[in-house]
């Protein structure tokens, strides 16, 4: 969440960043209300240290009389007793409402990220040029007639927006696992593989809830009391797993990556361009995450964002990268940028990867702090995360671009010793 001394020392700041994002009345009303809240809890505060002194002195007076043989004054009616409870109590109240308020408020967009939608996300760069496929199938026919993905038996056992991969399907899939998890070992980032079940608390702590708590796949308290969801993506899994922690600064950047299927509620649309395996209730993806120091966060998201388009290129598909603009990208984001494929049946580009820079917010959220050597202050680190990559949408656009006249497909070059062979050829 937001840094509340930022928002008491530079409200207007804090208006200007959030109006890139929320309607500015939507920002004002809630920042008024943070505010508010803010005062209220200062000022119980202040009223609660008081009474305290003012217990702490009457004891050490009564301790005195005691001593001394004089006649200790009486004790406080048991009114004044109860204040100090109701006040704790009030306190309480007041600090889940300013927490609660301050948690729906997104992260404040980095500087050169603009205002607006899709409609304003820039293209910075293209890599490669649109393949010449002429009589452009999609992936869905090719992947029938290729024998790779059984989408009516995907249907018969999970229902709309699941799929099952098959034959060479399922090997070239996992291949795309395994290779993306070689190359993310070797630029360094620990392999790690989490639960797939985890408590709300992770939720909370990424900036997923309370906002999107509907978008995920809830245990019903029955079975969980604690609360407990099936993971949308690694990325809640790696910072979950850090949370209330102080990390030595000397390890930091900490770079960990994790494989996962992702669970998610949103179903596939009607429109040509999420059909197949672009969007359903579960897939696979491969999420690269660092911790850094604040002044590390700018060098890491260029890193990490050269890094993902690599794989991209390794794979030899044409793409491109964009910054998006702050009402297109996470909530919990000070900037994402997407990588996105070309889909030819389509005409459009497709993102396989947002690799995002999340500042404090989360950290905040997750309690993440680190220490200086020798120091005694703690200070939040920065969080950074990217998907490196999302396999279902990396499979369609491998069958689009590579796609031959006899109906075809080659293999990227890279996956050709893991898949046993350099083209997909027709099921006869």
């Amino acid at each position: 969440m937001l840094d509340m001394e930022l928002i008491r020392k530079d409200r207007e700041a804090v208006a200007t960043a959030l109006a890139k994002r929320l309607d500015p009345a939507e920002v004002n009303r809630a920042l008024d209300e943070i505010q508010r809240l803010d005062q209220e809890r200062r000022a119980l505060i202040t009223e609660i240290d008081a009474e305290r002194q003012r217990r702490k002195a009457e004891a050490r007076a009564y301790a005195e009389a005691k001593r001394s043989g004089a006649t200790p004054e009486p004790a406080a009616p048991e009114a004044e007793r109860k204040q100090l409870a109701e006040l704790e109590s009030q306190l309480d109240e007041v600090q889940s409402r300013l927490r609660g308020t301050m948690s729906e408020l997104p992260n404040l967009p980095a500087d050169d990220v603009v205002a607006g939608g899709k409609e304003a996300n820039q293209v910075l760069r293209t890599f490669g040029e649109p393949p010449a496929v002429e009589k452009v199938r999609d992936h869905v026919e090719l992947s029938r007639a290729l024998g790779l993905v059984d989408h009516e038996r995907g249907v018969k056992l999970g229902g709309s927006g699941f799929w099952m991969y098959t034959g060479l399907g399922a090997r070239l899939e996992w291949a795309l696992v395994n290779w993306l998890i070689e190359q993310n070992i070797e630029a360094g980032y620990e392999f790690l593989l989490p639960p797939h079940l985890l408590l709300d608390s992770a939720g909370f702590a990424a900036g997923q809830f309370p906002k999107f708590y509907d978008d995920v796949y809830h245990l019903d308290k029955q079975s969980a009391p604690r609360g407990q969801f099936l993971l949308p993506t690694a990325e809640t899994a790696i910072l979950g797993a850090f949370q209330d922690e102080i990390l030595e600064t000397a390890k930091l950047p900490l770079k960990a990556f994790a494989y996962t299927p992702c669970y998610r509620r949103e179903a596939a649309g009607s429109h040509s361009d999420e059909r197949g395996t672009v969007r359903g209730h579960q897939f696979n993806k491969v999420e690269i995450f660092q911790f850094t120091l604040p002044e590390q966060a700018g060098a890491a998201l260029e890193a990490m964002v050269g890094h993902v388009e690599g794989l991209v290129e390794k794979l030899g598909l044409h793409f491109q990268t964009s910054l998006l603009a702050a009402g297109d990208s996470s909530a919990a984001m000070k900037k994402t940028l997407d990588v996105e494929v070309w889909m030819p049946s389509t005409g459009k580009y497709k993102e396989v990867s947002s690799v995002s820079w999340g500042g404090d917010y989360q950290a905040r959220r997750a309690a993440i702090r680190y220490r200086e050597p020798g120091g005694k202050q703690t200070r939040f680190v920065h969080t950074l995360n990217g998907s490196a990559l999302a396999t279902s949408r990396l499979f369609p656009a491998i069958l689009e671009q590579f796609q031959q006249p006899d109906g075809s497909v080659v293999v990227p070059e890279v996956l050709r010793d893991k898949l046993g062979t350099d083209r997909l050829t027709p099921v006869r």
